[in-house]
């Protein structure tokens, strides 16, 4: 049967070009996604009384976390032999894509962890809020893969079907036939985490009351999606796991038994006080000059 209903897709996914450099819509995506999360975080700190210099800190960590973990992670993940080999493309290759979302959580947790040391907040406060800023960032970078005509899915009739004109996969891989907008599919997906979240935090006081319980669900309503999509997305790059499940779905597999341990630990546990999200300031060790002169007292005293 010959498919009457389908979008052509040919959008350029360059914004504008600067002295010879393009400036895509893919990485305006990824600025959007950093800028709305630098002011999500400023929003949970000032609402929960803490000082500014935390929203400033998570900006930094944050920030670095996500990109080097979700470059890391494509390179690694899903083509490792070619980035190995030319090992200056993971530097070179950012501007156009290539970044993975499961290098991006890993990289993530990390500089979460960082951040947690460094203002002395529990672990878990900045795991819960950026699952928050996830929701909305994991929508806006899906739209930037749709402007890049890249990341969709395999052959379908289905009326909102899309033809990658300008992409060399589609023209391999699905011509003439369209194809699913998995972009499209996990954008929603995303956008409704991002408001179950917002809703929960704003609304329930969830992330104050229940710690862990905000990831949890984040985590589910992220990797979830990313698993069940999967079924219709085309393979990413050289990866090919020889089972019957894809590489995105092998390692979404780890985040989602997280989000459920994390839910059922946060059900468990009750509800709990605000405050046993911060920690106490470590006491200041003394320098040098410090000691000498406790010493010198101690010694006029003995003396007298």
């Amino acid at each position: 049967m010959t498919q009457l209903l389908f979008i052509d897709w040919s959008f350029d996914p360059v914004l504008f070009s600067l002295g010879g450099v393009e400036i895509r819509y893919y990485g305006l995506m990824w600025v959007l996604t950093i800028f709305i999360g630098a002011k999500l975080f400023e929003n949970f700190v000032k609402r929960e009384g803490l000082p500014e210099s935390v929203s400033e800190s998570i900006f930094w960590y944050g920030t670095l976390g996500t990109i080097l973990g979700a470059r890391l992670g494509h390179c690694l993940f899903y083509d490792p032999a070619y980035y190995l080999s030319q090992p200056l493309t993971i530097i070179t290759g950012f501007r156009d894509g290539g970044l993975a979302s499961h290098g991006a959580a890993i990289g993530l947790l990390i500089g979460l962890w960082l951040f947690a040391r460094r203002n002395h907040l529990r672990y878990i406060w900045g795991l819960d809020r950026i699952m928050i800023a996830v929701g909305i960032g994991g929508a806006l970078v899906r739209l930037g893969n749709l402007f890049n005509s890249e990341i969709f899915g395999g052959p379908t009739t289905l009326p909102w079907g899309f033809r990658f004109l300008l992409s060399r996969e589609w023209q391999q891989s699905c011509a003439p036939a369209a194809c699913h907008p998995t972009q499209i599919y996990e954008a929603l997906c995303y956008l409704a985490t991002f408001i179950i979240l917002a809703v929960m935090y704003y609304k329930y006081d969830v992330g104050r009351k229940r710690p862990g319980m905000l990831f949890g669900v984040g985590l589910i309503g992220v990797f979830l999606t990313r698993f069940i999509i999967e079924y219709v997305k085309l393979e990413q790059g050289g990866a090919d796991t020889g089972l019957f499940l894809k590489m995105g779905q092998l390692l979404s597999i780890p985040f989602i038994l997280l989000g459920v341990w994390m839910i059922v630990r946060a059900t468990r546990r009750g509800e709990q006080p605000a405050e046993g999200l911060i920690l106490s300031e470590p006491a200041r060790p003394e320098s040098k000059a410090e000691k000498m002169a406790a010493r010198r007292a101690k010694r006029l005293n003995q003396e007298k």
